[in-house]
């Protein structure tokens, strides 16, 4: 699996997959610091890839806290629950442990993974259907560690963090890639010329790339446009 996942959107896909095995809404890969230095989790990409939306969901209620100090502590899946059944459901997973959210954000089940060059990162799965299987979860923790294995070799994964690009953004930068020009953009999407050149020049600015056609390439290579 791991030498077919060659963009972050591949690894999205691939995690998708794995979200519905487990009957789960949302997803999200996050980076874990290691060490007291980093005290948050990073989102770097989820089931609203390019944006992380649901990230943000998932990591509410102060979960994130929780969850990054599981990640330094063990290798084993940790679930949270809200109510009564979920939890008799989810007690049945005998080697992963249960963890406190501050607040009620339903249920969710979070898989800690580790690369090479001491990467860390938790894949968080939640939402109201989920519902481990117990004979499948050590399957599933391992294509988590496969997949963030690929994802760990990917240059923008290094640093765990994903240029925040948005929609409309995106849409302007593929129809570059198409050939498009700035008049023809516009009035495909019903801006002005001025509005869809400035979308432009910030994506070519957040992508770090010398011209429009350098972040093109950017964002084809890191699977941000297709």
């Amino acid at each position: 699996m791991a030498d077919r996942i060659v963009t972050l959107a591949d690894a999205a896909r691939y995690c998708r997959w794995i979200a519905a095995d487990l009957g789960a809404r949302d997803f999200a890969l996050c980076f874990a610091g290691t060490s007291s230095d980093s005290s948050r989790l990073v989102p770097c990409f989820d089931s609203d890839y390019p944006s992380t939306m649901s990230a943000a969901r998932l990591l509410g209620g102060g979960i994130g806290e929780h969850l990054l100090r599981h990640a330094r502590q063990s290798t084993a899946p940790c679930w949270w629950a809200d109510d009564a059944a979920a939890e008799t459901s989810l007690s049945a997973l005998a080697w992963a442990s249960r963890i406190e959210p501050l607040a009620q954000i339903g249920r969710g089940i979070a898989f800690p993974v580790y690369a090479e060059r001491g990467q860390a990162g938790l894949f968080i799965f939640g939402g109201p259907d989920l519902a481990p299987d117990a004979r499948s979860l050590h399957a599933l923790h391992a294509h988590c560690f496969s997949l963030f294995e690929a994802v760990a070799r990917m240059s923008p994964a290094r640093d765990g963090k994903l240029p925040a690009v948005s929609r409309r953004e995106l849409e302007c930068l593929k129809l570059t890639s198409r050939g498009y020009t700035s008049e023809e953009i516009a009035k495909l999407l019903k801006l002005s010329v001025h509005t869809a050149n400035q979308y432009l020049t910030q994506t070519t600015q957040k992508l770090n790339a010398v011209n429009r056609m350098h972040a093109v390439a950017k964002a084809l290579r890191l699977g941000l446009i297709d």
